[in-house]
């Protein structure tokens, strides 16, 4: 007698409770790794059919960030937006511009609504907030990886910042980035050396040809203040300098002189004040002079900061 087959029902068989637990676990393990960010391709690749996709997205199991992105579950993690860009524009795609300066801590991290910049080798469609950059080409060592991101390394960010943002934040990018090792001038020279007409390589070039080395600032008042000093023609101070005891705004070592930046909001309780003249006091033991100016003067009345900068400086050189 033969056997009697079922019927064919058109639909795949039923994986058994093994096999379904089995890739839950591996997608899981996949969106640990990826910022919560899954791919239709990815999990085709891990045995999950199209089928069981759709479903997963009409239980709200799979959330659609792009065309093929999903997210897994309810909860975003940080960089999830940043994951899901790169991978919805494709293997050759990397976080660039100032989404790569954010992940390198060069810059702050954009509003959550702002774009999130991509870097292509091709063509590519838009997509809701991307900002894609095309490029014909983005050599391998121009890349590398950042929390499991394909990203520019902070060189190529620079490079890229320096056609991209205001004067100000290129400075203060070139400065976080010196001051963390992230980068080196030689490894930014070579960049220019292979990119001499690329839009912004003039900028950054007379950056890092300035006599004075870029200024890591940490308030609007003090990059202000910082760009009054220069337009003045005033010495160049060291911004954030640490003695053994203390860190001063700004400091000329030269002439043993600091200015402090006072703000209501830090320094307007009576326990702030007193500590600030205490602190004035012990640096003017070691030989320090401090000039204190407000973030209010500066805004108001610059002309007036500047002057009293430079009788400070003049009066300090007399008796050097």
């Amino acid at each position: 007698m033969c056997p009697k087959y079922p019927k064919r029902s058109g639909r795949a068989p039923d994986r058994g409770v093994g096999d379904v637990a089995g890739s839950a676990s591996a997608v899981a393990r996949l969106a640990r790794k990826q910022h919560g960010i899954v791919t239709r391709t990815q999990l085709l690749e891990l045995g999950i059919d199209a089928d069981t996709i759709k479903r997963r997205v009409r239980a709200g199991r799979l959330r659609v960030v792009y065309r093929g992105v999903y997210l897994v579950g309810p909860i975003i993690p940080v960089l999830a937006r940043q994951m899901a860009a790169v991978l919805a524009c494709g293997i050759e795609a990397v976080l660039s511009h100032r989404s790569a300066a954010a992940i390198w801590n060069l810059l702050p991290y954009p509003a959550s609504s702002g774009a999130v910049h991509v870097t292509v080798v091709a063509a590519d469609r838009r997509r809701p907030g991307i900002r894609i950059h095309r490029v014909q080409e983005l050599p391998r060592d121009e890349i590398t990886t950042q929390h499991g991101i394909a990203v520019t390394t902070p060189a190529r960010t620079i490079l890229d910042l320096a056609a991209s943002v205001t004067a100000a934040e290129l400075e203060q990018a070139l400065a976080k980035a010196e001051s963390d090792h992230r980068t080196s001038r030689r490894q930014l020279a070579l960049l220019l050396a292979r990119y001499p007409r690329r839009r912004g390589t003039r900028r950054l070039r007379r950056l890092l040809e300035r006599h004075t080395r870029p200024a890591l600032t940490r308030s609007q008042a003090e990059r202000r203040l910082l760009d009054l000093i220069r337009k003045a023609g005033l010495p160049a101070p060291e911004v954030n300098f640490m003695t053994e005891r203390y860190e001063l705004d700004l400091y000329w070592p030269e002439h043993r002189f600091a200015v402090e930046i006072d703000s209501l909001w830090t320094h307007g309780s009576a326990s702030s004040f007193e500590a600030d003249r205490r602190r004035d006091a012990e640096l003017a033991a070691d030989g320090i002079q401090v000039v204190r100016i407000t973030d209010v003067g500066i805004a108001d009345e610059p002309e007036r900061q500047i002057a009293l900068i430079s009788q400070a400086i003049a009066l300090r050189r007399a008796t050097d």
